[in-house]
């Protein structure tokens, strides 16, 4: 089964040519140790929330734009073994100066439940990062297999739902905080890319109508889900 890592983080505006190089330098150190693609996205249409949005979850602070990124690998042995290799890799040393504040980036790993749609480089992303009950997963895998078709049906090229597994807690941001979770919650972390944010637009002005894709409140508490638009600045 596929396997995603996923990353939020704040990065100076000022810093963004920087960061895409840097991301560049990251993917191919990810390909080298096993990822199949590397995608980070700039955000764009990212509102604020009543009580969570990509803003708290990262801390941000004046002149820092969030971003949502992952990285995909074949299973979850692959992650994990690309994971050990990299506390020894020389490559990632080289790294070690990074043009944003590392100790404010949230990441975890997440097992894909449900993944539709085509292969491809996106021209937008929606990003979205939910709080699920544990015992809720198969519930919450159905409501994804149900909605994503209504998704393609209006354009988007991909979706995937995945499900917290290896996420850790971290000491000033993470992603139990980002979404609020409670005692009994994982995380899910979706994404849906679209072939433009045109297409993307146009697209949830109907499907905002569409009772059928409008959460469930027995499956998740989506009032602490936080959602946003991004524009893809790096997918290799």
């Amino acid at each position: 089964m596929s396997y995603i890592d996923g990353f939020v983080l704040a990065v100076p505006a000022a810093n963004k040519d920087q960061y895409i190089a840097h991301a560049r330098q990251g993917a191919d150190l990810f390909k080298k140790l096993g990822a199949t693609r590397m995608v980070e996205t700039w955000a764009e249409d990212v509102p604020h929330g009543k009580q969570t949005d990509f803003y708290r979850a990262t801390k941000l602070e004046e002149g820092e734009v969030p971003l949502f990124s992952w990285v995909e690998y074949p299973d979850r042995a692959t992650r994990k073994k690309a994971g050990e290799a990299m506390m020894s890799d020389p490559d990632v040393q080289a790294m070690s100066e990074m043009p944003f504040d590392a100790s404010r980036m949230i990441y975890g790993g997440f097992e894909v439940l449900y993944d539709t749609g085509a292969q491809g480089k996106p021209g937008y992303v929606d990003g979205m990062i939910s709080p699920v009950p544990v015992a809720n997963k198969e519930a919450y895998r159905a409501a994804a297999r149900a909605q994503a078709p209504l998704l393609i049906e209006h354009g988007a090229l991909r979706v995937v739902d995945t499900w917290g597994d290896d996420v850790p807690a971290g000491e000033t941001t993470d992603f139990q905080r980002a979404v609020a979770t409670r005692d009994d919650e994982t995380i899910g972390f979706s994404i849906i890319e679209w072939p433009s944010r045109q297409v993307r637009d146009a697209a949830w002005k109907i499907l905002m109508e569409d009772p059928r894709i409008a959460p469930d409140p027995k499956i998740w508490d989506a009032s602490r889900s936080i959602t946003g638009g991004f524009a893809p600045v790096v997918d290799l």
